[in-house]
């Protein structure tokens, strides 16, 4: 709701910057629980907690000059749309109706919604890399296998198939908290080069060199080849691969980074999401099937905001400390708000990238009158996609509902 709360502002602060009449800013959806009047602004917080909106006075243009109501529902709509917008305008306020921006005020007043989610995600980012640190494998040891497995794939790497095969590590005396630093000769930096060299070993015998309780050791450690898992063929099956094996899970831990990885990560969430974006219908069907029927759910499938609050709790269930249940809200949040930026950018109305497109239109529908010597056109008929935006707005009303039901009957679990 915060995030929500922020997100309207963001959309508030440069339209009464711009001399835009915002009569109504408003947190949630249905009957007002409580509000107050300052200025010329109503400030509210409403029942429903699924959303917010601040109300731009003249959204809307009058009909152009000579243009007549158009028959039917769809004429009855856009036209009741119209009379609506312009019983908002003040007599003598119609310089401060939101029509009249121009394009590029528009176009501000608009993604100022959308941005201040991309800040918020940010800081949330920030906060994240440089104040907790990331979740890192590292090249300590944090856990020895108990056996060999026959093959280690997605799908038994928690309950594998055990071999007679002793396992390695515990030949070697490798032990939990052993932190491996040389590998065959090989100074170890991270754990994908240690895992790499590990797989290319083979079965010869190689020395290990360890830091234990302080002090280095040296040991001596004869992998044995084992399949693995590297890809998925077009039936999902896995792809196997010859493998040098010893047996040991490294130790994962919280790595703090420098805030040059901010802006980065905040640009890969964001471009991951968009790219979720552009599969949305297909996500969503997955969704609906794999909720509605006994197919597992896919723990990257489309959420609404009851999901988000499963995964947060099952966040503070799966963590015993205050400071890494704080960081795992944290970056809950933090995609979230990369979620709400990409989201409201998709060009159709409601959302605010119908808006933004509507301007870039009405921008070069004025410049091409320029150079052709025309008269400046008015501003672009909004009002005509009032059908296209009810569709729109039913098809989230319904797809949310959904996602609702989904997240109740058989929501995503990382525990």
């Amino acid at each position: 709701m915060l995030s929500i709360a922020l997100h309207e502002i963001g959309h508030m602060v440069p339209a009464k910057k711009f001399g835009v009449r915002v009569s109504q800013y408003m947190v949630g959806f249905g009957p007002t629980i409580w509000s107050r009047v300052k200025g010329e602004t109503e400030y509210g917080v409403k029942a429903i907690p699924l959303g917010g909106y601040v109300r731009l006075v003249g959204m809307m243009p009058p009909a152009p000059e000579g243009r007549q109501t158009g028959r039917g529902i769809f004429g009855r709509l856009i036209a009741e749309a119209r009379e609506q917008s312009t019983e908002e305008v003040r007599p003598g306020e119609e310089h401060r109706a939101f029509y009249n921006l121009p394009a590029w005020q528009k176009i501000v007043v608009m993604l100022g919604g959308p941005v201040m989610n991309l800040v918020i995600a940010t800081v949330m980012v920030g906060i994240l890399i440089v104040g907790f640190g990331q979740m890192q494998v590292t090249t300590t040891v944090g856990q020895v296998s108990e056996c060999v497995p026959e093959a280690v794939t997605v799908d038994t790497v928690d309950d594998p198939a055990c071999t007679g095969t002793p396992v390695p590590a515990t030949e070697a005396g490798l032990e939990a908290g052993d932190v491996v630093t040389r590998y065959d000769g090989v100074a170890v930096t991270d754990w994908e080069q240690l895992s790499g060299l590990i797989a290319d070993t083979g079965t010869r015998t190689v020395p290990v060199v360890v830091e234990r309780d302080g002090a280095e050791l040296e040991l001596a450690v004869t992998p044995t080849v084992v399949q693995k898992q590297v890809d998925e063929d077009a039936a999902g099956e896995p792809v196997l691969e010859a493998s040098g094996f010893i047996g040991f899970s490294p130790l994962q831990e919280r790595v703090r980074g420098p805030w040059s990885e901010v802006l980065p990560t905040v640009g890969e969430g964001t471009w991951e999401t968009m790219k979720m974006v552009a599969t949305l219908p297909v996500r969503i069907a997955d969704t609906a099937r794999q909720a509605f029927t006994d197919e597992e759910r896919s723990v990257d499938s489309v959420q609404s905001v009851v999901g988000v609050g499963v995964l947060l709790g099952d966040g503070f269930a799966l963590y015993d400390q205050t400071s890494e249940r704080v960081a795992w809200a944290i970056g809950i949040l933090g995609s979230l708000n990369i979620a709400l930026f990409v989201f409201n950018l998709i060009p159709l109305l409601p959302l605010d990238g119908g808006h933004v497109v509507n301007a870039l239109y009405e921008a070069t529908k004025r410049a091409l009158h320029k150079l052709r010597g025309l008269p400046r056109p008015g501003p672009a008929d909004v009002a005509r996609l009032t059908p296209v935006t009810y569709v729109v707005f039913l098809a989230l009303l319904g797809v949310g509902g959904m996602l609702i039901i989904a997240d109740l009957v058989d929501p995503v679990r990382i525990t």
